[in-house]
């Protein structure tokens, strides 16, 4: 089940605490970057997942290659269109991930139906530094 209710995100976001941000960028005016600097201060361990940065650092933080390299990950962050989003979602579900995030405006139905028949919970258009700072959560681990 996709999941959209705020206790239901507040309880993902509570539970999962290394996150792949799969379309990671080392330019700041770039929404990825700000996310992944916002979910480091608030005590997640997040991998940068981009190819064409592979081995540079973000935020500190090794760029890897793919989501085979950035060992396990609790949930998967996607800043990739609605397109390019699905097989991300193949390769969350292969890596073991326990969750897919969808960044706004990016809705892939079908890949959802996949994560959500591999036991992944799903959110789809919604952006984690965001619904953090709604919900009023603390740090991770706090």
């Amino acid at each position: 089940m996709t999941l959209t209710r705020n206790e239901d995100l507040a309880a993902l976001l509570s539970s999962v605490r290394t996150i792949a941000l799969v379309g990671a960028s080392s330019t700041p005016e770039r929404a990825s970057f700000t996310v992944m600097k916002f979910l480091i201060d608030h005590g997640y361990t997040v991998i940068p997942i981009n190819p064409g940065l592979a081995g540079q650092s973000i935020h500190g933080v090794e760029v890897k290659a793919s989501l085979a390299d950035a060992g396990p990950v609790d949930m998967v962050d996607i800043f990739r269109n609605s397109v390019a989003a699905g097989a991300v979602v193949d390769e969350a579900i292969a890596a073991g991930a326990k969750a897919v995030w969808m960044q706004l405006g990016v809705v892939n139905e079908d890949a959802a139906a996949r994560a959500e028949a591999a036991g992944l919970k799903v959110v789809m258009d919604h952006c984690p530094k965001i619904e953090i700072a709604r919900l009023g959560l603390a740090e991770v681990g706090q």
